[in-house]
């Protein structure tokens, strides 16, 4: 959060308007509904890397039925799928013999994060989460990683939008871990960046979370009010996505599976150490907001009490005038001082003495 930016409260005014945000909720799969499965993409994109510490073959399919030789090659295969359709998702798992259950998960929207072990492949399904800085919301997608003794096989829910670049700018240097890794250290590498990625999500969350200070400071009304709750939505939603997680990365550590080699663990245990530190500051980031909300309602407080303070300073200023006031405006033919010459000036002066009097005596004592 160092060397961060901070806006002019009008403009965070406008940053954080939750009102035009419109936003599908991010956890809405339910399991018993048989029909819960996603709509089709108009357009999806499919691309290989075939390698081997000396050699690398990067190719963009043009159809689900040239994925089919890449099952019987020696080399490892990552074979990336971006968008999915339904059609495209049942060729390939009928081609790399992906149980139908675990289809079935690829297919389907929102679920939790879990690992699944099936034959000689493992399956994790886990969410890639992304900040929208127009709408100030987090939004994610779901990854769906099947691992085979020489190939990986990822889904993406959403073609436009990626996290692993730096891993295909890895996979074409000849020197470098991945290239000269297996395919269990490739999967590693995919479900690491996504988790990474967590790390920078937390980050917008941390400034909002500072920003909304400042408003609740400054503009202790109700749609501020509105503005932290939907922050804490924000906080919730994210950390509910998350804490799954790390049972998937404990299921990678403990499976025998001869897919995965010893001498990789340590890399999953390390993905393991980050998701719980991640974890762990989406429940402080929760926390905070609660704080928040504390907070407002402190700051709400405070101000309804000086308005209140006011209030009675200038009652209690009154109060004394309003007496005299009313005994001489009293209609009686027989009162003393109703005939003398000057006494509508003494009456004003003894009422300008009086209040002047009271000022300096609260201002003594420390009252405003």
């Amino acid at each position: 959060m160092a060397n961060k930016k901070i806006l002019p409260i009008p403009q965070v005014l406008d940053v954080l308007n939750p009102f035009k945000v419109k936003k599908q909720r991010m956890m809405n799969y339910n399991p018993a509904v048989p029909t819960a499965m996603r709509t089709p993409v108009a357009e999806s994109r499919i691309t290989v890397f075939n390698y081997s510490p000396k050699s690398l073959e990067e190719k963009t399919l043009t159809s689900v039925a040239e994925t089919y030789p890449y099952m019987v090659s020696e080399n490892i295969t990552w074979i990336n799928v971006d968008g999915i359709k339904k059609e495209e998702v049942h060729a390939i798992a009928s081609c790399f013999m992906i149980h139908p259950l675990l289809e079935e998960d690829i297919i389907s929207v929102g679920q939790r994060a879990k690992m699944d072990e099936i034959g000689e492949q493992l399956f994790c399904l886990l969410p890639m989460m992304y900040y929208n800085a127009e709408s100030s919301a987090i939004e994610q997608e779901q990854v769906s990683i099947v691992l085979g003794k020489n190939y990986v096989i990822s889904f993406q829910d959403d073609p436009t939008r990626d996290l692993f670049d730096p891993i295909r700018e890895k996979l074409r240097i000849a020197s470098s871990r991945i290239r000269n890794g297996s395919s269990d250290y490739l999967c590693y590498s995919l479900i690491d960046i996504i988790v990474d990625n967590y790390f920078v999500v937390l980050d917008k969350l941390g400034e909002r979370i500072e920003l909304m200070e400042d408003l609740v400071q400054h503009y202790p009304n109700t749609k501020t009010m509105a503005r932290i709750n939907f922050l804490r939505r924000e906080v919730l939603l994210f950390k509910r996505s998350i804490v799954p997680v790390r049972e998937l990365v404990n299921g990678f550590m403990k499976s025998e599976s001869d897919v995965l080699e010893d001498r990789d663990t340590k890399y999953f245990k390390d993905v393991f150490d980050h998701i719980v530190q991640c974890t762990e500051l989406a429940e402080t980031y929760r926390e905070m907001v609660l704080n928040l909300q504390e907070m407002y309602h402190t700051q709400l407080n405070l101000k309804l009490n000086e308005i209140m303070k006011v209030l009675a300073v200038v009652t209690t200023l009154m109060a004394p005038l309003t007496l005299l006031a009313g005994i001489y405006g009293m209609n009686f033919d027989n009162m003393p001082e109703i005939h003398t010459k000057n006494g509508y000036f003494i009456t004003l002066g003894a009422m300008g003495f009086m209040l002047l009097f009271m000022i300096w005596l609260f201002r003594k004592r420390g009252w405003f």
